[in-house]
């Protein structure tokens, strides 16, 4: 899983699922004037709230986290992992609306008592966590300000050109070009070495440079996640770039950008609009 693919929604939805197991363990409802003394039962000892908006406020995270963070979404039934979770973290806001005018339920008219009990502090706060996590699960995909990458990639050193030799490299052309491993320098007087005053042949030089208006070789991400499609100019997905990470640029063709992956893929990178150059 590619933590780096997580957007800004994705983290205020992970935020909302830490407060609400945080809010799981205060109290569901409160009596005015009980003593001190009695302990109010938490989410956790209500089957119906630990069912509605505990874990499925929690498992829409987790459906939600997966379906970002895996190169290809799983589908349920046909449909996204992520949908699904979505759909999780509704249920569990409109749950926790539910519980928070009727807390009590079945205990209002116990003992002839038509108050009832009211809200606790933990429903309260599941309320407002759940409110969070459904409003960033479904805005995500619509707001660009969540749809940015959660945690950004480190900046990679600039690629050398195809072909290049770094300066004074194995290989480099020019002066003070050192004999392989292992070779012997000819001595004066030895065949093939020059005579004293004879002139030095002419260094070897320099590998002829491409003109200024060539296609270098470049890193860059994606602000979003986009297809990668096959070079042979169809439509079929290699693979999918996924924002936080660093990629190839090798070619450019047209509008498009040859790109590869990390594990060797090359394909044709079509939607090259807000690109992030390294």
């Amino acid at each position: 899983m590619n933590i780096r693919s997580l957007t800004r929604g994705d983290g205020v939805v992970i935020g909302a699922a830490v407060l609400l197991f945080i809010a799981s363990f205060l109290e569901i409802y409160s009596y005015d004037g009980a003593p001190s003394s009695i302990d109010m039962p938490n989410l956790w000892e209500s089957g119906p709230v630990l069912l509605s908006v505990v874990l499925a406020g929690i498992f829409g995270t987790v459906f939600i986290v997966i379906a970002r963070g895996l190169p290809q979404a799983p589908k349920v039934a046909g449909i996204d992992l992520g949908h699904f979770g979505i759909a999780f973290t509704v249920f569990a806001a409109w749950s926790a609306l539910g519980n928070i005018f009727d807390p009590g339920g079945a205990l209002d008219n116990v003992g002839g008592d038509s108050r009832g009990p009211d809200a606790g502090a933990g429903l309260i706060l599941a309320l407002i966590a759940t409110l969070i996590m459904a409003a960033a699960a479904i805005a995500t995909p619509l707001v660009p300000a969540l749809k940015a990458a959660l945690v950004g990639a480190p900046r990679p050193a600039a690629p050398q050109p195809y072909g290049a030799q770094p300066p004074g490299g194995y290989g480099y052309p020019g002066a003070g070009a050192q004999a392989p491993f292992g070779a012997s320098q000819p001595q004066p007087g030895q065949p093939g070495a020059p005579f004293a005053g004879q002139p030095q042949p002419q260094q070897a030089q320099a590998a002829p440079q491409p003109p200024a208006g060539d296609f270098s070789p470049f890193w860059f991400a994606v602000p979003v996640a986009r297809p990668l499609f096959a070079e042979d100019g169809s439509q079929s997905t290699i693979a999918e770039l996924a924002p936080g990470t660093w990629y190839l640029a090798v070619e450019q063709r047209g509008a498009n950008l040859v790109a590869q992956t990390q594990d060797g893929r090359r394909g044709v990178l079509q939607d090259t609009t807000g690109i992030q150059r390294g």
